[in-house]
């Protein structure tokens, strides 16, 4: 560079001399808006604004809504069918494939129906091959079971006893 096409307020490297400011800070003229925290100037809770609300509408009757239980009646236990059957095969067959004693594991069906919920008993031993890092193979055999539960609309959940 020349001498003549150099910035005033460059250096011999071309650094500016001086640092520059990044932001600016906010200058206060007074009572601008609203007072922020307690108040004990009786006219400035005068002012205050009044908040008004509305009535709402009635909710609609007969409307499906996106995430709610089917049936709002209470479900009665049911007698367990061929598909919790097949759900807890399912969840034995998974367990004796982690663990070392396949003879101990037990799953006992404790609600049947469409929100049923399975008990999964194994050997003390094998309680940390269930369960998994974090409760990773746990978190792997609830998906899985859900997943078979859902091919037949239904839900299950998996329980697993000490």
């Amino acid at each position: 560079m020349s001498e003549p096409n150099r910035s005033p307020d460059l250096g011999q490297w071309g650094r500016p001399l001086r640092r520059r400011v990044k932001y600016a800070a906010p200058k206060s003229t007074g009572t601008d808006g609203p007072p922020v925290g307690p108040v004990d100037d009786p006219a400035a809770l005068e002012r205050a604004a009044v908040i008004v609300r509305a009535e709402r509408p009635p909710a609609p009757t007969g409307v499906e809504v996106i995430g709610a239980p089917k049936s709002s009646q209470p479900h009665e236990p049911s007698e367990p069918d061929a598909h919790d059957f097949q759900m807890r095969d399912l969840v034995v067959h998974m367990a004796k494939g982690l663990v070392d004693h396949p003879d101990d594991v037990a799953v006992e069906i404790l609600t049947a129906g469409n929100e049923g919920e399975l008990e999964l008993r194994v050997h003390q031993d094998d309680m940390g091959h269930v369960i998994g890092k974090q409760g990773r193979t746990a978190r792997s055999l609830r998906l899985a079971l859900g997943a078979a539960a859902a091919r037949v609309d239904r839900r299950m959940g998996l329980e697993i006893a000490d």
